[in-house]
């Protein structure tokens, strides 16, 4: 018997003569390979407190194949252990993902299934892990990825944009179906709250026409430009508002003005200045008016603002042109996925700077190199084991451990 704390593991000490009516009470014979209290691991040996009549067990229980998510298993007379794939850890490599982040450089881990992780990059990285460094001068985004995250640049707050403020910048689609959709290209504003009378200055594209919209807390004045001519390539925005008074100017389209509602003449905002998205994937967070549902999708590039017409245009950020923080920002007309080869049929697949492997079924890892076993969720068909039982793989098929109170050959019978 071996006790942690007042856990006794295989049976209970008995110290003087115990009676019981059905008779002498026999400990448990054989080998206990691995031991876990609410999912976190102990040591049977190590942690233990105190134990007697306890051996090191001789079975080769590599054989038995114990290690999950690929792991390799390594024995000797002594001891055994499971060397685990990046992206998994545990004693048999069975905590998956983002259990404990494999990313570097401060990304977002993200579980793209219980046995892979995606390493969501920040600004300036890229790479399976994200540990490539990229320089970014023409910024690509690419909307929102398919685990919902949309990939955006934000800089800091925008100085004495209160009464006035003049922007111009260039956008390139990554295709025209992109710009018949609901994508934000820039937002700042009362971020959070989702209220009526929050102010916000926005820029975004919908039903392949730029839109821009702010609110000073009194109502939110809406421009709509034209449908964008698709035959070009580079897209040119230039916009502005003095007061209450703003003006949108698209491509060769006519200036167009609008008026804000209300007596109110000030824009108050305290975010930082967002591209491409925002770092919250919630639309409803945005201050209400024409909220956009997704990200920009195409590269955003020469953003250039400024707010007195005293002054020169200058790059957003501190410094200038520097943005605070990003996620999945590529290069313009770059491809992560050039330095990527996934393996045994599995696709690459880019999202800004972010690439990971989609691999087919009855394959895994970050680059589709490793077989699903027949115990992992994925394997197709599924293992038969009821729930509260352990799967186990055999060289030719599984065998099913059965928690206390059940049996049968998958456990399902009391």
């Amino acid at each position: 018997q071996i006790t942690f704390g007042s856990i006794f593991l295989g049976n209970v000490p008995v110290h003087e003569e115990v009676h019981r009516c059905a008779g002498q009470i026999y400990g448990y014979k054989g080998c206990i390979r691995d031991f876990q209290v609410n999912h976190k691991e102990l040591l049977i040996i190590d942690e233990a407190l105190e134990g007697r009549n306890v051996e090191n067990c001789n079975v080769p229980v590599c054989d038995y194949h114990p290690c999950h998510n690929g792991g390799t298993c390594t024995s000797d007379e002594e001891n055994w252990y499971c060397e685990c794939p990046k992206l998994f850890t545990g004693k048999l490599c069975q905590f998956a993902t983002c259990d404990e982040n494999p990313c570097g450089n401060g990304a977002t881990c993200f579980p793209k299934s219980r046995q892979d992780a995606v390493c969501l990059c920040p600004y300036g990285r890229s790479g399976i892990l994200c540990s490539d460094a990229i320089n970014i001068t023409q910024p690509s985004f690419s909307g929102t990825d398919v685990f919902g995250y949309t990939s955006f640049l934000a800089y800091s707050t925008i100085p004495n944009i209160t009464f006035y403020h003049e922007f111009r910048l260039k956008f390139q689609l990554a295709n025209h179906h992109s710009a018949l959709q609901d994508n934000l290209i820039f937002f700042t504003g009362q971020k959070g709250q989702g209220l009526n009378g929050d102010d916000f200055l926005e820029l975004g594209l919908r039903n392949g026409r730029v839109v821009y919209s702010y609110n000073l807390g009194s109502g939110t004045a809406t421009i709509i430009s034209k449908p964008l001519d698709l035959t070009l390539n580079v897209h040119a925005i230039h916009l502005g508002r003095n007061l209450q008074k703003g003006w949108l100017k698209v491509d060769d389209q006519k200036n167009k003005t609008v008026t804000s509602p209300g007596r109110l003449v000030g824009l108050n905002v305290f975010s930082q200045f967002y591209l491409g998205g925002y770092r919250e994937y919630t639309p409803e967070l945005l201050p209400k008016g024409p909220r956009f549902k997704n990200g920009f999708q195409g590269c955003i590039f020469d953003v250039q603002v400024r707010t007195s017409l005293n002054q020169g245009f200058k790059s957003p950020g501190t410094p200038e042109g520097h943005p605070n923080s990003g996620r999945s920002v590529g290069q313009c007309k770059d491809s992560p996925c050039s330095l990527i080869k996934c393996r045994n049929g599995g696709k690459c697949i880019e999202t800004g700077s972010t690439v990971y492997c989609d691999c087919l079924t009855g394959w895994k890892g970050a680059f589709c190199t490793e077989t699903v076993s027949v115990c992992e969720p994925e394997h197709d068909p599924p293992h038969l084991c009821q729930q509260g039982s352990t799967c186990v793989p055999l060289p030719d098929g599984y065998t099913c451990h059965c928690p206390l109170g059940t049996t049968g050959t998958y456990c399902e019978q009391g």
